[in-house]
């Protein structure tokens, strides 16, 4: 292994090896004998190393006009168009994804950077009458300053994508550090960002351990502000932990989403979507559509429909342009899923395809599973309550509307939904009373456009929303300025 990839870290606009002696491999989950790279277990020096780095380069940073930082965002975004082929393959053979959904991601981040490029010539507060005569009253938007950003394995591109753009075109510096499992993407991001033209220290990647290296960022006191993605459990704790430092924190964490499927729905309009929602990506998003919540009336027809359109469903190494859905990222990851389906199996539920591991021909080295189908499932049991990350759909068969919505809310998640219905009725009811940060009517509900915002109620998120103008909240503080120009 003397010739293979090693990973660095960049601090201060230089490329460093890390100290630390050990180091994680980057496996290609559809081949695992094929290692990609070995990343860095960075020391808790180097992660403090990155935060000064960080803020020596904030006044510099800060002080530049932010229709010129937004100029090199609309750079960045140029050369992210031009590269992403580069960037898909990267997604996939370090991730697994279909190689058409990682085209998909590296277009996405390109977006984000083209939209929040826009923020430079559009950052502002307001003008206000004040209470008082020949007084000028307003706002200004300012930086936090140094802000970490720790971004998840499943989106290796376009979530940093959507945190690194709004937190620089505001002005602040960043430390970032990605999963463990996705180092390739996150390089090959940072260097097209270093080639847009950022200055040294504006930004900064470190690789390593959430306990070490992340406890490290968190315990800087030059540490200002923590954009998050990742399990609740992290999430939670990283929050609290912001608290008690003063300072703010916005965590996006996990997704149990609700498909309502009526008795009056287009079932080929909702299964083609549902088959997306809950397969694609190989079920590993917060936004996965794992609860198909369906009127008993129509169950049996809308089970058919979907098991027809799922059986021809290609599963294979994501780089191929025919597979729909590659490996499971890891091989804990796939042992996780296989744990949850024998739990749904002793918990009552109707296996009705997939659920062993694929080891035919052709499979035997990556991480796959089959698309996996439970009917009868009720909603007190935990597949239908907790987050698998995995292509695993529960079916639950409802009365009607009214405990559809009950069975829907019933749950400690909030991130997405949707229902399917021609009644437009029950189509604003649903919107007015679904308990999630964002509501689908007809419609598929992955990703979300990037002037809109990204987030959930109830476990789902706390603090400001992802992308559009709220992100853009998030990473600036409020400064109220009184002028008083009277000459006596």
């Amino acid at each position: 292994m003397t010739n293979i990839h090693r990973y660095r870290n960049f601090i201060g606009g230089k490329w460093l090896p890390s100290s630390a002696g050990e180091s994680v491999p980057n496996i290609n989950p559809a081949d695992s004998g094929e290692v990609i790279g070995l990343a860095p277990l960075s020391t808790e020096a180097e992660a403090r190393d990155a935060v000064d780095a960080a803020k020596e380069a904030a006044p510099g940073w800060r002080n530049m006009p932010a229709p010129a930082r937004g100029e090199i965002l609309l750079t960045a975004s140029r050369i992210l168009k031009e590269r992403a082929d580069e960037l898909a393959r990267m997604i996939t053979l370090e991730e697994g994804k279909a190689i058409g959904e990682s085209r998909q991601e590296a277009a996405k981040a390109a977006r984000v950077f083209e939209y929040m490029a826009g923020a430079g010539r559009r950052l502002g507060g307001v003008s206000l009458p004040s209470a008082f005569p020949k007084n000028l009253a307003y706002t200004l938007r300012e930086p936090l300053g140094v802000v970490a950003l720790i971004t998840p394995w499943n989106f290796p591109v376009s979530v940093p994508a959507w945190k690194l753009a709004p937190a620089l075109v505001t002005g602040n510096t960043v430390v970032f550090k990605p999963a463990s499992l996705v180092p390739g993407s996150a390089e090959l991001l940072v260097q097209i960002l270093i080639d847009s033209g950022f200055p040294d220290g504006v930004l900064n990647l470190i690789y390593g351990s959430g306990s070490e290296v992340g406890d490290a960022i968190l315990e800087h006191p030059g540490l200002a502000g923590v954009s998050f993605t990742g399990s609740n459990q992290v999430g939670s704790r990283i929050y609290q932990r912001c608290g008690d430092q003063e300072i703010p924190a916005q965590c996006e964490m996990g997704g149990k989403n609700p498909c309502i499927i009526l008795d009056d729905a287009d079932l080929d309009l909702a299964i083609g979507a549902l088959i997306g929602g809950a397969f694609g990506a190989t079920g590993q998003r917060c936004t996965a559509m794992s609860r198909a919540i369906v009127i008993d009336s129509i169950a049996d027809k809308f089970i058919e429909k979907l098991l027809a359109r799922t059986r021809p469903l290609k599963v294979g190494p994501g780089i191929n342009d025919d597979t729909f859905m590659g490996p499971c990222v890891s091989e804990s990851q796939m042992n996780s899923v296989l744990e949850y389906i024998e739990l749904g199996k002793a918990e009552g539920g109707q296996l009705l395809i997939g659920g062993t591991r694929l080891m035919e021909d052709g499979y035997q080295k990556g991480f796959f599973l089959a698309p996996v189908i439970f009917d009868q499932v009720s909603p007190s049991m935990r597949i239908a309550r907790e987050e698998i990350f995995g292509p695993v759909l529960s079916v639950l068969r409802v009365p009607d509307f009214k405990a559809a919505m009950e069975t829907a809310n019933d749950i400690d998640y909030g991130l997405t939904s949707v229902i399917y219905t021609r009644d437009l009725v029950r189509a604003l009811e649903f919107v007015e009373h679904i308990e999630a940060g964002m509501a689908h009517v007809n419609s598929p509900w992955l990703g979300g456009e990037v002037q809109f915002p990204f987030g959930g109620t109830k476990a789902s998120s706390v603090g400001a929303h992802e992308m559009g103008e709220e992100a853009l909240t998030f990473f600036t503080q409020s400064k109220a300025v009184y002028i008083n120009y009277k000459q006596s």
